[in-house]
């Protein structure tokens, strides 16, 4: 058997999981974001000041040297390192960065003061690496040639000073570099990727909770409506599933609450017809057993025996017409009957039942009315509307009085085409009417004079006609007529 989950479990799995991804692709997006816009910031903040540095390292030189109109001191010091060494120390707090002034050799002659306790691995920036700065401002990411332990963001630019002040006509030239670890970098992205890891995880716990409520809310009417669904299979129709607050769910609901009235409706008629069939088909059975009992052990003499076998010749022949009217209504009822659809005159199969009954006709003495027309065009089954026609005929010749008459009329409209059979008699109680195209129903009068019906013949006209995307209706004035009415398509 194949494993199966609820729709509750698969739905709360697939939205959690489109959350989680969701969540980490967004954290992924946000690393790389935040890591290009610290160090694109970190870069431009570098630049920047480093620039201001160069600037303001010229200016102080040009200054102290003016006034003391010295370059060195008596110890070979420059007389301005220890000042220059302040300011860059001032710009290393400031921005959070390492500055260091370095000579042509490549020796920090001036420095923040945290560098020294925190990198260097030599003291010497290597000539490979001065050969390649310029007076624009250029980033280094790596360890400078083992200049520092670790590797960082390094932005060097190239300057001179000129030291007129002192008779020197040849320029000194200088190196200001601005360095920070890229472990601060790193460190800076990992806090601010552990406060959204921190936020994230409150965010999904919410959000889970969210989704499971939201997921038992949409999945409870699905359980409500396979309990109903599951009694209605019991043969127990009473459930009624309630209104939902959701379209589909509701559509659905009311499905199920009309299939359960359809099937309460379908049980209620299988069990009448049920009832009806086995009552029609006992009462004749019993007469034939009883007149066949009768005529073997003698009870019916000799002299009655052919009248009594024409009574059971009479019973055969009603089980003969209840059997093949069932049959016919199964076919139809089932769709299994497909009509064979086209133009043809209504005329031609009133006219074959009427010759069908000649002798019947002719017996009670009946006058025909209404067949001096043109040609009626209707769009039906050939055979099965001569069924309509054979039914309802033989109804009315049955019930017609003696010396009495059948009147056909007819009314041609656009798309329809209405015929209305009349027959003159006793008419049907107001209260009848309605029950007339039942099956195996019969009137109180009915049941004395049509000993032989078996009651499906105006059920079988009502749903050949129904198959025709027809109607069919009955009026009657008691003691005067009965007139059955049929609409019908005259076109495709």
């Amino acid at each position: 058997m194949k494993r199966t989950q609820s729709i509750f479990v698969k739905y709360f799995y697939i939205c959690s999981a489109a959350i989680l991804i969701s969540f980490l692709c967004l954290g992924a997006v946000l690393l790389l974001v935040s890591s290009k816009y610290f160090v694109g910031e970190k870069q431009d903040l570098m630049t920047s000041n480093l620039k201001k540095a160069v600037k303001d390292s010229q200016t102080e030189i040009d200054a102290i040297t003016a006034e003391t109109c010295l370059w060195t001191d008596e110890k070979g010091e420059y007389v301005w390192k220890e000042k220059i060494s302040d300011m860059l120390n001032s710009y290393s707090h400031s921005s959070n960065a390492d500055y260091l002034l370095i000579d042509e050799d490549g020796n920090p002659v001036a420095l923040s003061n945290i560098i020294i306790d925190k990198s260097t691995s030599t003291n010497t920036l290597s000539q490979k690496v001065l050969e390649q700065v310029t007076t624009s401002p250029k980033l280094f990411e790596s360890n400078l040639d083992n200049f520092f332990k670790k590797s960082h963001y390094n932005i060097i630019m190239k300057f001179e000073i000129n030291n007129i002040f002192i008779g020197e006509n040849q320029p000194h030239t200088f190196y200001m570099m601005v360095s920070g670890p890229v472990s601060n970098q790193d460190a800076s992205v990992m806090s601010m990727m552990k406060l959204y890891l921190m936020s994230a995880v409150v965010v999904i716990l919410v959000v889970i909770v969210i989704v499971y409520i939201a997921t038992l809310r949409l999945t409870t009417p699905i359980k409500e409506m396979a309990e109903a669904a599951k009694k209605i299979g019991t043969a127990d129709f009473t459930p009624q599933v309630p209104e939902y607050d959701i379209t589909e769910y509701n559509e659905l609901g009311h499905a199920i609450n009309e299939m359960a009235v359809s099937l309460a409706n379908y049980d209620k008629m299988r069990t009448g017809f049920v009832a009806n069939v086995s009552h029609e088909l006992r009462t004749p059975m019993t007469s034939i057993g009883g007149f066949v009992d009768g005529i073997i052990d003698g009870t019916i003499p000799k002299s009655e025996e052919k009248t009594y076998l024409r009574k059971v010749s009479l019973e055969i022949k009603r089980l003969t017409r209840l059997v093949k009217s069932m049959l016919n209504l199964a076919k139809i009822e089932s769709g299994t009957l497909k009509p064979d659809m086209k133009e043809l005159s209504i005329i031609e199969p009133i006219a074959d039942c009427l010759f069908s009954f000649e002798s019947n006709i002719e017996e009670k003495e009946l006058e025909i009315l209404g067949l001096d027309v043109g040609r009626i065009k209707v769009y039906a089954d050939n055979d099965l509307i001569h069924q309509v026609f054979y039914n309802l005929i033989e109804n009315a010749i049955k019930f017609v009085n003696q010396g009495g008459y059948i009147k056909f009329d007819f009314d041609v409209q656009e798309d329809t085409t209405l015929v209305s059979i009349t027959n003159s008699g006793e008419g049907l109680d107001e209260d009848e009417l309605p029950m007339v195209f039942d099956r195996f129903y019969k009137t109180d009068h009915s049941q004395g004079e049509d000993a032989s019906g078996v009651g499906l013949g105006l059920n079988i006209v009502k749903t050949i006609v129904k198959l025709h995307r027809g109607k069919i209706a009955v009026t009657s004035v008691k003691g005067e007529y009965t007139r059955f009415i049929i609409e019908l398509r005259n076109r495709a």
